[in-house]
This record gives structure tokens, sequence and C-alpha cells, in this order.
């Protein structure tokens, strides 16, 4: 194979792997994935605290869903240090932010104990939950959640969708796409 043919080989296999990766919002083209203006998914999972935790008992606020794959592991420690970090913005916003990954409920307690989190990571074992939200995914033979996240707005309907996303600058997309809609609807 020619130099030549190895360097458009190689620009399509990096193409493919940026696009596998790169963080689709919006409207998601997984068909599983809820769409925004559909009601979101109703779910009752318990937190790190033990309580249940249902999506109705946030009637008239925003809600931040956000579904990751492992507690206590890189990638999601430094997406929920983002949204602890942005909490107060949260908060002044109308908004709760709620963590779904199907760790236990033990795993949450460690992992929110050990990183300073105060705000609710819910257990979803059972992949219930993870799936309505068209977020489970498979890791090497695990089944995980998928780093998705959906903001819910007061009325309990889907707002906006992000796939796949960068956990270092995803909380700054959230409360950007937040403002947005919030001054959109006034």
């Amino acid at each position: 194979m020619s130099t030549s043919r190895y360097a458009v080989l190689a620009a399509l296999v990096i193409a493919a792997i940026a696009g596998i990766f790169a963080t689709r919002s919006a409207r998601a083209a997984d068909d599983s994935v809820p769409a925004v203006g559909q009601q979101a998914p109703e779910f009752s999972l318990p937190s790190q605290e033990g309580t249940k935790i249902s999506l109705d008992q946030y009637r008239g606020k925003w809600v931040v869903l956000y579904f990751y794959p492992k507690d206590m592991t890189s990638g999601c420690t430094m997406e929920a240090h983002k949204f602890q970090e942005d909490l107060p913005k949260y908060q002044r916003d109308n908004a709760v932010v709620l963590g779904v990954s199907v760790d236990s409920v033990s795993s949450h307690k460690t992992f929110c104990a050990k990183d300073g989190l105060s705000f609710k990571l819910l257990s979803d074992e059972e992949k219930s939950t993870v799936s309505k939200y068209g977020s489970l995914g498979n890791y090497m033979g695990m089944k995980i959640a998928k780093r998705n996240t959906f903001l819910i707005d007061p009325e309990g309907k889907i707002a906006h969708v992000w796939t796949g996303v960068d956990p270092a600058n995803h909380s700054t997309e959230v409360l950007a796409a937040l403002a947005n809609l919030q001054k959109k609807n006034g």
C-alpha cells in the first residue's frame, strides 16, 4: 500500500474515532434515547443516603439528570467535581443535579464522602432507569451507564440531550443551555 493510501486510511480511522467520541447534543441519533420535547421517563431510585428519589419530587424545578459509568474513576470523578463546583449556579437557576450509575448505594456513599459531593447520586443496579433513558452501555462485557445527560424542564419534559459528553467541560455546557432555555422561556 502506498504512503498516500496509508494517510487516507489513517485519516478515515481518525475521523471515525472522533465521530464516536464527539458530543452530540439536542437530538440524539439513538432512537432509544428520549428526544427533546418528550415527557421524561419517571424513576424512583435510592440515593447515597438510601432514600428513594423520584423525578416527580422535582416538579417546578429544572433537573440535570446525568448518567455516568463508574464511581471513583478519573472521568467520572472529574465530571462530578465540575457539577459540585457549579452547584451554587444550578441552585441559583432553580435546578438540581442528579447523577445516576449502576453502582451500589454503598459505592455512591463512599464516592460522595471521599470526594465531598453533596448532590444526589442515584443507584440503578437493576439498570431500569439507565435503560429507559437509552443510556445502558457495554464495556468489556460489563453493563454500565453511558455518559449521557438530560436537562428536564420544570414540567417534566426533556429540554436538552447530550450523549457521549466530555466530563472536563460538560457542566459549563449544561449551565449555558439552562441559561438559554430560561431566557427563551421567559
